[in-house]
This record gives structure tokens, sequence and C-alpha cells, in this order.
């Protein structure tokens, strides 16, 4: 455990590479879908593509994790009700030790399933950067699964936890069955 470090230097696309990019090492790249669509694939029900194409979400059925909501995404103007959210938000893994690690690991962890998952778009927009100690989700039977993601993902990409993200993390005693998931794991690994 260290405190955090300075958000100095800190660029999204300089430091994390373009976004949802599928020229990257994470897992599904170079599928030739890029990572939102790998995502949404992932995570939504009943998906329907665009005419023509395999990899382009056009609508589907969220089970939303972070409001227990049911939200219905169709890509356009309102597709927005639908973001992809990084659960170590970059600026906290910038802050947590990514600013040591090379540019393509950087860009591997801003694309990875492990660290992605689609999410209703306000609650999304109101977790913003904040880590465990400053944000869980309303729909609190997610708890337990979000943070072993987080742990998961920080233990990948050999980033630390500070002091009160280990005090919030302390949520996993709740659910002793919960195991940190891998890139294989169901709900991690992406559909074909």
């Amino acid at each position: 455990m260290k405190a955090a470090a300075s958000k100095a230097g800190y660029d999204h696309v300089k430091n994390f590479g373009a976004a949802w990019t599928d020229n990257t090492e994470a897992s599904g790249g170079h599928n030739h879908c890029d990572t939102r669509d790998d995502i949404l694939k992932r995570d939504l029900a009943a998906v329907k593509f665009t005419s023509g194409s395999k990899c382009t979400v056009a609508s589907g059925t969220l089970a939303d994790p972070y409001t227990g909501k049911t939200i219905a995404f169709h890509r356009g103007p309102k597709s927005s009700a639908v973001q992809i959210n990084h659960l170590v938000a970059l600026s906290d893994a910038w802050q947590t030790g990514a600013q040591h690690l090379p540019q393509a690991q950087r860009e591997a962890l801003a694309n990875d399933p492990l660290n992605l998952v689609a999410a209703d778009g306000p609650a999304n927009m109101g977790k913003g950067d904040k880590d465990a100690a400053s944000w869980l989700p309303a729909n609190k039977a997610f708890n337990c699964t979000y943070v072993a993601r987080q742990i998961a993902v920080k233990q990948k990409y050999h980033l630390w936890v500070t002091a009160a993200e280990s005090s919030a993390m302390k949520t996993l005693a709740a659910c002793p069955a919960q195991q940190l998931p891998t890139e294989s794991s169901p709900g991690v690994a992406l559909k074909p």
C-alpha cells in the first residue's frame, strides 16, 4: 500500500492511446472489432448487429451491474444511455503505478476486458475517476464482483492500492466464495 502519486502528466489519449482501439495486446485485440463493440457484444443480451457487420452492435439489452436496471441500447444519438466503464479508472491507474508501465501495457490496460464493463451512462459519469474508497455501485449485489475485478486488474498490471482503497476493498470479506477473475472467467471473457 502506498499513497496515490500525483496526477501530473496524466493525459488520457497520450498515456493510454486512442479509445477503444482494436490495435492492442489486450484480450480481443486484433480481432477486427473495436473494444467498445467487443464489450457491448459480451455484456448485452439480445444483441443485433448493424447490417452486414459481425462487430458493430446496433442494439441489445443491458442488465446494468451498477444500478440493477434494465436498459435498452440502440446505437445512435441516445446510445450514451449505455457506456463502457473502466473499473479501475485510468487516472486512478496512472496515480497508482501505470505511469511506470510501457506505453503498450498502458494501452492494453485501457482496452482489457477484465477492466471494462458496460454500464448505465449516468452511473458511469457519477463514478468518474473515483476509486473503490470513493465509489461503489448502488447495486450492492455487484459490489463483490466489482471489487474483485478491481483487485484482479491492479494485480495484473502491478498497480498499488491506497490505504483507503484497501479499507473499502474489505467488502470481499462479506463474500468469501468470490474468486478473483481472469480473462477467461464468465462475465470477463469475450464472446466469439
